[in-house]
């Protein structure tokens, strides 16, 4: 379990790598640490994702791993392509912490909301009303809020991300930011849930209690086989997130329950309809 810092996909993917290639040598951390003459924290930061390594080190582990020439620069470019900086470090003063760089990586995200309408689907006006709402800011802070949110979605354009969305039906009945408001964010959510790749499901009212019920959470998933999934809870002390394979098998089965108990997405657009109507009413 981790809060706030979260290594990049990139650099996951070469700490992985360079760990097994550790290991496959037949070294410990300690060992590494002495025959490069580094402090052991220093092996373990590269090895967990929370620094890129200095090229000179990087050179040094791989020719202490007699790593082949071919297989050396792809891991130097992708120490180079890990130090690049991604378009959501120009909202460094607004960002909350690494998830919308995960995000901007994930190929798919499946998410719970009992609350508000996930980020990647809100208009500007539902999220300066959400943003305004949450959080004592300034006007100008609130609009970069904004502006990044609508910003990140453009993910939703990638032909190859898939997005999963289950809310609660109350998230569908709040009256955020009004009426009107309100309607046009229904009527972006039912634009949204004709695209292929997008899937709205409406926990219903009737239905009752519900496994999970209350606890906000998404799931991202990567490309790479051996980047595996990070689960995002939010709360009011800041973003949390899991990576261990249980916690992230515990999230999956809730999932699927919250799919299974949810109305169809056909049906889920007929309570958007219906709602949208009583806001416009």
């Amino acid at each position: 379990m981790a809060t706030g810092r979260l290594p990049t996909i990139r650099l996951r993917r070469l700490a992985g790598e360079l760990t097994r290639l550790r290991t496959d040598s037949g070294y410990s951390r300690e060992e590494v640490a002495g025959r490069l003459g580094v402090a052991f924290s220093t092996i373990y930061r590269i090895e967990t994702g929370l620094t890129r390594p200095r090229a000179k080190t990087l050179r040094d582990l791989l020719e202490l791993y007699d790593v082949d020439p071919a297989h050396r620069a792809a891991l130097a470019d992708l120490a180079r392509d890990a130090g690049d900086r991604g378009w959501w470090h120009a909202y460094g003063d607004v960002l909350p912490g690494p998830y919308v760089g995960l995000e901007w990586e994930a190929v798919s995200v499946r998410n719970y909301e009992s609350v508000v309408i996930p980020g990647l689907l809100q208009t500007a006006d539902y999220a300066r009303a959400v943003i305004s709402a949450a959080l004592e800011e300034t006007p100008k802070a609130t609009g970069r809020r904004v502006a990044l949110r609508l910003q990140r979605q453009r993910k939703l354009d990638q032909r190859d991300f898939a997005m999963w969305v289950v809310l609660d039906e109350g998230v569908v009945w709040r009256r955020v930011g009004g009426p009107r408001v309100m309607a046009q964010q229904l009527r972006h959510l039912h634009e949204l849930a004709n695209r292929p790749n997008i899937t709205i499901q409406v926990l219903s009212l009737r239905g009752g209690a519900y496994l999970g019920m209350g606890s906000p959470f998404s799931i991202l998933s990567f490309a790479g086989p051996a980047d595996g999934e990070v689960v995002l809870l939010e709360n009011p002390g800041g973003e949390l997130y899991l990576e261990a394979p249980d916690q992230l098998r515990r999230c999956a089965h809730i999932f699927d329950h919250l799919r299974a108990a949810a109305l169809s997405p056909e049906r889920s657009l007929e309570v958007l309809e219906s709602a949208e109507k009583e806001m416009t009413s």
